[in-house]
């Protein structure tokens, strides 16, 4: 019998849906702005503008991809959104540390990386991806 899929997943999965559709927008709008000399100077080139926008976009639609994963029980790609926020909350706290003005919007980033990584371990969440 498979286990009914919790809320909390269901959640994670539209707040991955959200974050890779943001993402994909920024990436666009990065994308966009090669023509804005501030911009391009202050990314070290246009080079290295197209490649942060074009790596937003990819990351952007692998994490959407994922969260179809999540919907469907794979435990892959429970994994992969537990590395992810893993990764989110380690970049948080290094930006804190290094623009103490921006720390706040930093600490709540990393506080909800550690609410999705609870929701998708919990006891119901490792039922449904046994299955």
């Amino acid at each position: 019998m498979t286990a009914k899929r919790p809320a909390g997943v269901t959640i994670v999965a539209v707040l991955t849906w959200i974050s890779g559709l943001l993402d994909i927008i920024g990436g666009s709008i990065l994308l966009f702005q090669t023509s804005v000399a501030s911009t391009v100077e202050a990314f070290g080139g246009a080079s290295q503008l197209i490649t942060s926008a074009i790596v937003s976009i990819l990351i952007g639609a692998i994490v959407m991809i994922v969260g179809v994963g999540l919907l469907r029980g794979s435990s892959g790609a429970r994994l992969v959104i537990t590395v992810f926020q893993v990764l989110s909350i380690g970049a948080s706290v290094f930006f804190a540390i290094t623009y103490p003005p921006g720390a706040i919007g930093e600490y709540f980033s990393a506080a909800v990386s550690v609410i999705v990584i609870a929701l998708l371990w919990t006891g119901r969440a490792n039922e449904f991806f046994r299955d």
